[in-house]
């Protein structure tokens, strides 16, 4: 199974901090597993490849949503 995920921001600087706080996540994962985000402008891509079954890609989509979330909620606070 496979997804793309883009998330638009209104500017370059919230798009950057989104991606730095989720990028470890390229890093860290099972086998059968593959997370890769990158910033595109002012976009977050991030692509998945999972061979371990629906659950576990739902649930890689879900955590990836929620850290998502969490940088945009911790940007929004610093600013």
């Amino acid at each position: 199974m496979e997804a793309e995920i883009v998330i638009r921001y209104d500017d370059v600087e919230m798009a950057e901090a989104v991606a730095s706080a989720v990028s470890p996540d390229n890093f860290k994962v099972p086998r059968g597993l593959n997370v890769k985000t990158i910033r595109r402008n002012n976009e977050v891509l991030t692509m998945i490849k999972c061979n371990r079954g629906f659950p576990s890609f739902i649930a890689t989509i879900d955590d990836l949503l929620f850290c998502i979330s969490v940088a945009e909620r911790t940007v929004r606070t610093i600013k």
